[in-house]
């Protein structure tokens, strides 16, 4: 049996604590989880870890309350209202567990495994009608023997302008973990506006997912 790994970032999870979090304090935040079920109050509680030298003040929408520190990590706390928009749990809805959240620059970066390639695509779908600036990180496939796979792209199906874009992220390191390059400053080196970057990017992306579905389905 073979399967996918992807990692989709969303780089406006709309108040978002834990990305709001490594925002404001330009760390890396890791180790998040989160309560399976609401407390009396139909709150939700979740916890991430920072590494302990990282200042976690900000004015947050939430109330961040330390639990404990290490030499390794610091682990903070924090409540949200059960009926706000959650990332994770907009991907969850769709049946696939989600199996890793970090955050950087103010992004959130969603790790999951789905059987088929299609449902990557409806997960990213479904995300973006929640949020902003979504877009596919990482993917990769699973095989049961060692052997090559490759999938052709016509990159004639981008436009010019879509082919700079990929290409000055790419150089940049904007696909890289940890990122060498987060969206600002990539498109200040295009000298196009943040959002004009993400929605370029995402065009370029969508035909770069049917192309690979495509491919896909014929080999099926």
């Amino acid at each position: 049996m073979t399967g996918f790994r992807a990692t989709v970032v969303v780089h406006d999870p709309a108040g978002c604590p834990v990305a709001d979090v490594s925002g404001a304090t330009d760390e890396q935040v890791d180790s998040v989880s989160r309560s399976s079920q609401p407390t009396a109050e139909g709150t939700i509680v979740e916890e991430f870890g920072v590494s302990p030298e990282a200042s976690v003040d900000g004015d947050f929408d939430v109330e961040v309350t330390p639990v404990q520190s290490n030499d390794r990590e610091a682990i903070y706390r924090f409540e949200r209202d059960e009926a706000a928009d959650c990332a994770c749990e907009i991907v969850e809805t769709t049946g696939t567990p989600v199996s890793s959240v970090r955050a950087q620059d103010g992004a959130l970066l969603l790790s999951f495994r789905t059987l088929e390639l299609t449902e990557v695509a409806e997960i990213v779908d479904e995300l973006r009608a929640h949020f902003d600036g979504v877009l596919v990180e990482e993917l990769s496939q699973d095989h049961d023997e060692v052997s090559a796979d490759p999938v052709v792209v016509n990159r004639d199906e981008l436009t010019a302008r879509q082919r700079e874009i990929l290409e000055t992220a790419h150089e940049m390191g904007y696909f890289d973990y940890p990122k060498g390059a987060n969206a600002t400053d990539v498109a200040e080196e295009l000298g196009v506006a943040r959002s004009t970057f993400t929605e370029h990017l995402a065009a370029a992306q969508t035909k770069l997912m049917d192309a690979i579905l495509e491919a896909d389905r014929d080999r099926q």
